[in-house]
């Protein structure tokens, strides 16, 4: 009998069925799904965090929230969507300009007041202090420090164990953004430190190895060759994290199934192992999460088809 063969599920919502059809929704300019999704969602804030940033991404060339918001004005899930949607907005923009060309300040300023509509509608809700958190990037020289604290303190009181929020304060402590890989590497440990056995936290100082290589890449303008050469990933601190991580997350948090708004996060570790030499971390984070994908990170050291898929063939990771 001939085996089937491997091919990776890339689906963007992560296999959250719910999300894929209010994003279906979104394209044919409906709005009434979107409610309902985020409703229903209630208060668990790590899948709502993950419902919302990807609604934020299909919303962003359309004016379904927009649509909505006229609907219901003082609808608080539309006035939070609408944050986010404004935030990917300004990153898009910015994305379009190119590296280190500003955005105009007005389009900033209007994310940052999106955010603070939404948090004044929703008071309880972290999403829109993560949205916050996200922005005050764009402004090319950053926040003031006071104002950072004050915004992550709000977040962190709302929800203290955010991976979506604590990434993004990750990459504002970054060497290309406001920050340095110092700065970046001392938040993640810090967080990771303080994180309860089984809480994905310790996996941001695999997101922060992620961002020194892109970082490193930029500088060396492509140069694969240059970065690997300094053995990035599999140097022994770079080992030693990867299973450190795997013994605080996931030893802790058992057999139980990935989540969709938990993908990202497995597939950085499983990366981070793959190339650490962590054959054993490695095969066992593959076949948790078996056929469901994520382009990131893997795209930045390759094609992330082809990388998954030999990976799985070397450590012997079966189906």
């Amino acid at each position: 009998m001939t085996r089937e063969r491997f091919t990776p599920d890339f689906d963007p919502d992560c296999g959250d069925a719910a999300l894929t059809s209010a994003r279906q929704d979104v394209v044919i300019g409906r709005w009434q799904g979107l409610r309902a999704l985020l409703r229903a969602t209630g208060p668990d804030w790590a899948v709502r965090g993950h419902r919302v940033r990807l609604l934020a991404q299909a919303c962003a060339d359309r004016s379904t929230v927009e649509t909505w918001l006229a609907a219901e004005p003082r609808s608080a899930d539309a006035l939070v969507l609408r944050a986010a949607t404004e935030t990917t907005r300004a990153f898009k923009v910015a994305i379009a300009a190119g590296r280190g060309v500003p955005i105009e300040q007005r389009r900033i300023d209007s994310a940052v007041s999106a955010c603070h509509a939404a948090t004044e509608a929703c008071p309880q809700d972290p999403t829109p202090w993560v949205s916050l958190v996200s922005v005050a990037r764009l402004y090319p020289s950053g926040v003031r420090r006071r104002e950072l604290a004050r915004w992550w303190d709000e977040l962190h009181r709302r929800d203290p164990y955010s991976i979506e929020g604590h990434l993004q304060v990750l990459h504002y402590y970054s060497a290309r953004w406001h920050g340095t890989h110092g700065m970046m590497y001392d938040f993640a440990r810090d967080a990771a430190g303080a994180a309860p056995p089984g809480c994905a936290l310790p996996v941001l100082v695999q997101y922060a190895r992620v961002e020194e290589y892109r970082y490193a890449l930029d500088a060396a303008r492509g140069r694969t060759a240059a970065v690997a050469s300094g053995e990035h990933w599999s140097h022994p601190g770079a080992v030693a994290d990867v299973r450190r991580s795997w013994q605080r997350w996931i030893a802790e948090r058992g057999s139980t199934p990935v989540t969709p708004a938990e993908l990202r996060d497995v597939h950085h570790l499983a990366h981070a192992a793959c190339l650490a030499g962590c054959a054993d971390i490695g095969a066992a984070l593959l076949r948790l999460v078996g056929r469901r994908a994520t382009r990131t990170p893997w795209s930045c050291t390759g094609d992330p088809a082809r990388q998954i898929t030999r990976w799985r063939r070397e450590l012997g990771v079966e189906g």
